[in-house]
């Protein structure tokens, strides 16, 4: 059974990947995460949990020794830093001192990626975000954290690495079922910016979750780097050998 590490193992996407892997009966999951507060919350235990943050690179080693696997889950997540000025508008938003993008989505993957590869882990899957082709992008201009440009710029990293890679790059988040739709795949944002007709860029979290499982056993997988969305009026998908073969190499 492959030992896998999920770093960002209590958010909303990381806990569903973390309880994926421990219902398989092919992996022993390990979750990362900082709070064990949070931890107990979301899980209503610890169990199979380390506690550690990705800015410490001893902490990323001691929880990835013995790692075949590492799911890097970790993203800068934007507050609110100001109220709005007048009624109607929108609250100012930005990110925490320490907790930029720049921190989190690049100096904290690269961390990661430097700690895989020390210590021997045979494959890093991430999940990123479509748009980042697009400097302009909304996302970019939260509190001007670009935060699409500084994932981008991790992904270029581990793909310079070595190290066999799967990223994932999904459309927006839905915090819906998964299993019951048509999952389409692409690049260079084409999914996003001409979606087939009625479909919207979007993705349950629940099927990226099962398309980081199911990427860590699929040799058609490795070293793919790609954008997903899901079609709800299509036949749900199954193969996803043949899904992943669709896509082209990072």
């Amino acid at each position: 059974m492959k030992r896998i590490l999920v770093t960002g193992a209590t958010g909303r996407t990381g806990s569903l990947v973390f309880e994926k892997l421990q219902q398989s009966q092919e992996f022993v999951a390990v979750g990362l995460a900082r709070s064990p507060e949070k931890a107990q919350q979301r899980f209503g235990s610890t169990d199979g949990l380390v506690f550690g943050d990705i800015g410490d690179r001893q902490s990323l080693k001691t929880a990835m020794e013995g790692c075949q696997g590492l799911v890097i889950l970790t993203s800068a997540v934007p507050q609110v830093i100001a109220p709005p000025s007048e009624p109607g508008q929108r609250p100012q938003m930005g990110f925490a001192p320490g907790s930029e993008p720049e921190i989190v989505d690049y100096q904290g993957q690269v961390n990661q990626i430097d700690i895989a590869k020390a210590v021997g882990v045979q494959q890093v899957v991430v999940v990123g975000s479509m748009g980042g082709t697009d400097e302009n992008h909304f996302l970019n201009h939260i509190g001007n954290g670009k935060i699409l440009i500084w994932k981008r710029k991790a992904e270029q990293y581990l793909m310079d690495s070595g190290l066999t890679y799967t990223i994932i790059r999904a459309g927006g988040l839905l915090d819906e079922p998964g299993g019951d739709r048509e999952l389409l795949v692409g690049d260079h944002d084409e999914l996003l910016n001409h979606p087939p007709e009625g479909v919207k860029p979007s993705i349950p979290r629940a099927d990226v979750a099962e398309l980081v499982v199911q990427s860590l056993g699929e040799p058609t997988a490795r070293n793919t780097a790609f954008d997903v969305i899901s079609n709800p009026e299509g036949l749900a998908t199954r193969d996803f050998a043949a899904l992943f073969a669709r896509t082209t190499p990072g």
